[in-house]
């Protein structure tokens, strides 16, 4: 919102009564002047759309001139990359865009307007010339005569048109602006401004980069940290002569441009142009949309929005656009915001070809989510449930189904609960392990080398990010001693009798081999899922590399199923005995469960050790990957792995990709399905037979070679159909990096 002051001269019928002519303030009998008046401009009253806008002249005259600078400055609306409907077999054409500057065209009207005629409308004699109020009111739809009319519309030098692109020019020159004149006595005055405004631009534009707030809790000159923007622009300007000069020498008391608010403007300036810069980058290419919403610390839900993208050089590129408040979570209101986000800013539901969310039921309800509600739109914008979160809810699933699983992460909390609550513990358990490890040099059980033997301590499990629970188990067998220890002391000399009792609890649970044997799978089960979350998540990933990985840790879980038992036993056999925890033998009947099998014999260890843990949780981890991986667009999976170039095209199957290219039959029309039959046939042997596309390893790879190479404008269907594969999202993990 814009905020600025304008004094109101008084009329001269003031002396007699108060005034309220054009419902104004009223005058001040005592000083005979009117009082400044607080005029508001707030987004709302900035309309994308030309179809939706109130007349200028229905805006109160204060407000005017702040209209529409912000109008200019954002330039006439003109969606690049929309689909523009067809009537009567006529459309709008967009080259229409780089002919005619002005020109405007309202998505939900399907009419162009005039952005000049609109800030500047004409009310003389000749007003009905040029079209009249059809370019600023009623909007023109006549496409078959567009061209025509539009140049029509311009007419000579003494049409409305001229009269109002001349107001424009004559508005856009800062010299010519009547404020600029009051306010600039000099050129000087001018050059010590500019140079005060670049001061402070770079200033704001350094703490953006960083990320670092601009206010400070006290920013009073006595304060002895005002915060990052004042304290930043004093250092710059005490070693730069120029800025020191015209920032606290000559600047005016009230142009200083140090306020709260021209900080915020600022701020709001450069992402603009940030937001510019990448909308450019994108122009009419196909791209998908990620949004997660959150609470911040004001109780204010806010939306952030990320679109990913194959730029000119054939990378995957997902930016951070922006942050919209929403007033709530419902999947209408989000995709409310989402419309007035692209109208905003120039996007076109029509290119959007991918939806990625968090997996909550608001975001991918089948029926009423903000998924069903932009696939009724698009038909094209495909929803990939992120790959992270799915292989998270695999382990979380598998911990929460088995029930020795869940005890033992109970029990592993409790441990590091225990430990890391107190500071002095803390402190104590990590100097015992450094003291293990001194011991352990010296008599040369460990060997020296460059990062290694660094100090570690207790890695506390994240109640949401699986992925911590192997960092905590791995420091928990690093560090199992020193942990034994640090309980055992708690149980003698604790201050509080409960902590002593856990603690003797604990040492209890320590000392078994079940305990042991938990930990021991449960830390290859975290360490085979643990690299596939992190790889999933970068941003250069692709739906194929994805599914690859997915069914490649698939194939390894039932490998070690079938061949791991003997493995896992003699790895907790051995640990056990090292540490002088007894190991039971596997064929003993288990005499606290004398629990009878289906067959009437007793349980014993092994049948409880290999069945009822060891193969089960295998089992749940692998039914919840089918579960959650068998995605329902298998044709489009297909396609994309078809496309993958790995083992020289070893994938490549002509059938599947143009299957993809069917079910993008928008993007591809019949006689281009016929065209891309052929381009396939020798595009597949042009690559194979093409030294510098071997050893590819994604589908990534492939495009950014095939731009280098200018293969993209030899098969530019083929090129299309990679970009639509690359800009399906495979995990979500940036815009949760954004909050």
């Amino acid at each position: 919102m814009i905020k600025y002051f304008m004094p109101i001269n008084p009329s001269p019928s003031s002396t007699s009564k108060p005034s309220t002519m054009n419902n104004e303030t009223p005058i001040d009998q005592a000083s005979g002047k009117r009082p400044r008046v607080e005029v508001e401009v707030s987004d709302n009253d900035i309309v994308s759309d030309p179809g939706l806008r109130n007349p200028i002249d229905s805006f109160p005259l204060e407000m005017r001139d702040t209209l529409r600078r912000r109008y200019l400055a954002k330039g006439p609306c003109q969606p690049v990359g929309h689909q523009f409907p067809q009537t009567n077999k006529r459309r709008f054409l967009p080259n229409w865009f780089k002919r005619f500057a002005w020109l405007e065209y309202s998505v939900s009207k399907d009419k162009a307007f005039c952005l000049y005629c609109y800030l500047f409308p004409n009310k003389g004699n000749n007003s009905n010339k040029g079209g009249g109020n059809t370019f600023t009111e009623v909007g023109y739809s006549n496409w078959k005569n567009g061209m025509q009319n539009f140049i029509a519309h311009e007419g000579g030098p003494e049409s409305p048109h001229t009269f109002a692109r001349i107001k424009v020019e004559q508005y856009q020159n800062q010299r010519e602006n009547i404020d600029f004149v009051f306010s600039s006595k000099n050129v000087a005055n001018d050059d010590e401004y500019r140079v005060r405004l670049t001061t402070v631009v770079r200033v704001a534009q350094y703490l953006l980069g960083e990320g670092l707030a601009f206010r400070g809790h006290d920013e009073s000159p006595k304060s002895m940290h005002r915060g990052h923007f004042l304290e930043l622009l004093n250092w710059f300007c005490k070693y730069n002569e120029e800025a020191n000069k015209a920032m606290l020498s000559n600047a005016p008391k009230n142009n200083q441009l140090t306020s709260s608010t021209i900080q915020r403007h600022i701020i709001e300036a450069c992402g603009k142009e940030t937001r510019k810069v990448i909308l450019n980058e994108i122009g009419d290419k196909f791209f998908s949309l990620l949004l997660d919403e959150a609470r911040d610390s004001s109780m204010k839900e806010q939306m952030a929005v990320v679109l990913r993208f194959v730029n000119d050089v054939g990378e995957i590129v997902e930016r951070f656009v922006g942050v919209v408040h929403v007033i709530e979570t419902s999947a209408q209101c989000l995709k409310n915001a989402v419309d007035e986000f692209f109208a905003i800013n120039g996007l076109s539901l029509s290119r959007l070809r991918g939806q990625g969310y968090d997996g909550a039921s608001n975001m991918r309800g089948e029926l009423n989510g903000l998924k069903a509600l932009i696939l009724n739109e698009n038909k094209h914008a495909h929803y990939i449930h992120c790959f992270a979160h799915q292989l998270q809810l695999v382990v979380v699933s598998a911990a929460e189904e088995n029930h020795d699983v869940s005890q033992f992460f109970d029990y592993v909390s409790m441990i590091v609960n225990m430990v890391g609550s107190s500071c002095k513990r803390h402190d104590a358990l990590r100097q015992a392990h450094h003291d293990k490890v001194v011991q352990k040099l010296q008599s040369g059980e460990i060997s020296k080398g460059q990062g290694q033997n660094k100090e570690i301590s207790l890695a506390r499990p994240g109640a949401t990010r699986w992925g911590s629970h192997y960092k905590t188990l791995l420091r928990l067998f690093d560090m199992w001693d020193s942990l034994k220890e640090m309980l055992f002391a708690i149980q003698q000399d604790g201050e509080i009798r409960k902590n002593r009792g856990t603690a003797r609890g604990l040492l209890d649970k320590m000392g078994s081999f079940e305990f042991v044997f938990l930990g021991k799978l449960m830390l290859y089960i975290l360490g085979v899922t643990d690299p596939l979350s992190k790889i999933l998540q970068a941003k250069d990933q692709n739906i194929a590399t994805a599914v690859r990985m997915v069914e490649a840790l698939k194939c390894k879980l039932h490998a070690y199923r079938e061949n791991g038992w003997e493995n896992l036993l003699k790895e907790t056999t051995e640990f056990c005995l090292k540490h002088k925890i007894e190991v039971p033998s596997m064929d003993e009947i288990i005499e606290s469960r004398r629990i009878t099998l289906v067959d009437g014999e007793p349980m014993t260890y092994i049948h409880h050790f290999r069945v009822e843990i060891f193969a089960m949780v295998i089992d749940e981890v692998a039914e919840e990957l089918n579960n959650h991986f068998n995605e329902e667009n298998t044709n489009l999976l297909k396609g994309v792995l078809s496309l993958d170039p790995s083992n020289n095209f070893a994938h490549f199957d002509h059938h599947e990709i143009l299957q993809l290219a069917r079910l993008y039959f928008e993007d591809f029309s019949t006689a281009e399905l016929a065209e891309l039959h052929y381009q396939l046939e020798l595009y597949i042997d042009v690559v194979r037979g093409d030294p510098y596309f071997y050893n590819l390893v994604d589908v990534g790879a492939l495009a950014i070679k095939m731009v280098k190479h200018k293969y993209h404008i030899c098969f530019p269907l083929v090129y299309r159909l990679i970009e639509l594969a690359l800009v399906l999202l495979v995990a979500t993990a940036t815009f949760e990096r954004c909050f």
